[in-house]
């Protein structure tokens, strides 16, 4: 690249030497930047397609009791899942549109839906099944608390003080986060000025006062989810953030499919954020990743965790290696 000479040369030689100093100091200014967006760029490595493992991962007990007890099996309940989607256009063509407005490739919804069906969840019977349910959530009343406190109370605790960090507070996912961790650490299970507090994650002892289960909705969303990814759904969409001092319209977030594919749209474009900021690999070619990362939550620690592993890739689970098993499948609904 050819540098723009803005100096006279003299016929002294002290002139010419300041101007060549000139020359030599002025000419490459921006050629570090441009070296280093290519070294950073070419850091990032693409994970290939496809599972690591030769065989599927073990699967929990708690899956396997609930299949067990609906007197199905995975397969059973998978193609289960599989028809349901393959009939509802309605819903495919949904999926796509919000894959797209989050620059994502569809399957990677259609993978954590069809992962969180077969093994998390006892059947998908219809979406529609799922917009009745979320009219009928709305008519209820609850509050996110705990033992009469709610949680925006609660959190304003001195134990939290280290979440109140302007950097934390002004991203959801890093507030509710940080909420989550100290939760863990200060009072799960643990004994607080003379109050025992239950042996049970943040999302447990908060946000289902009605509920036992941990996720709803089509894509088996927990309301702790919701509040996190709030702020990176509003950005992209016509949704508002959401408040913990809204608890309905947090819940007709996880139930209503019009709302809750953004969120799990939100969710892998996070997971794959993650991965590519912290752990320099490109898992947006992987569908079994994403889906690991979607069932199992916390991508950044994960990202983290593998990038000082020394591992060549990250693994699937059982869930995502079912995904990617059975890609041609979900690749046929496209």
């Amino acid at each position: 690249m050819m540098c723009r000479k803005t100096h006279r040369f003299k016929h002294t030689a002290r002139l010419l030497a300041a101007g060549l100093a000139i020359a030599v100091v002025s000419c490459p200014v921006t050629l570090p930047l441009a070296t280093a967006t290519q070294a950073e760029a070419q850091s990032v490595r693409t994970v290939p397609e496809g599972n690591r493992y030769r065989s599927q991962p073990k699967i929990p007990f708690a899956s396997s009791r609930r299949t067990s007890a609906s007197k199905s099996s995975y397969d059973a309940k998978f193609d289960k899942v599989l028809a349901v989607l393959k009939r509802d256009r309605r819903l495919m063509g949904s999926i796509k549109r919000v894959a797209s407005k989050y620059g994502i490739d569809p399957i990677h919804i259609v993978g954590a839906i069809v992962g969180e069906h077969t093994y998390n969840y006892d059947t998908l019977d219809s979406a529609q099944s799922y917009y009745v349910k979320a009219l009928s959530y709305a008519g209820i009343r609850f509050d996110f608390e705990l033992n009469g406190e709610h949680v925006d109370a609660f959190v304003e605790r001195p134990q939290f003080d280290r979440c109140r960090k302007e950097h934390i507070q002004k991203s959801s996912d890093r507030r509710w986060s940080c909420y989550e961790n100290v939760w863990n650490s200060k009072f799960r299970g643990r004994s607080v000025d003379g109050v025992r507090y239950p042996k049970k994650n943040f999302n447990e002892a908060f946000f289902q006062p009605l509920f036992s289960g941990q996720s709803f909705g089509l894509g088996q969303l927990s309301p702790l989810t919701v509040l996190k990814m709030t702020d990176r759904v509003s950005r992209q969409s016509s949704y508002r953030k959401l408040k913990a001092s809204d608890p309905k319209e947090v819940y007709k977030a996880t139930m209503d499919p019009n709302i809750s594919l953004h969120y799990m749209a939100a969710i892998i474009q996070d997971a794959i954020a993650a991965y590519k900021s912290v752990g320099k690999v490109d898992i947006s070619n992987n569908p079994g990743l994403t889906a690991t990362l979607y069932n199992l939550g916390d991508p950044w620690s994960r990202a983290a965790k593998f990038r000082r592993s020394g591992q060549s890739w990250p693994r699937e689970n059982y869930y995502g290696w079912l995904v990617n098993d059975r890609i041609d499948d979900l690749r046929a609904l496209m």
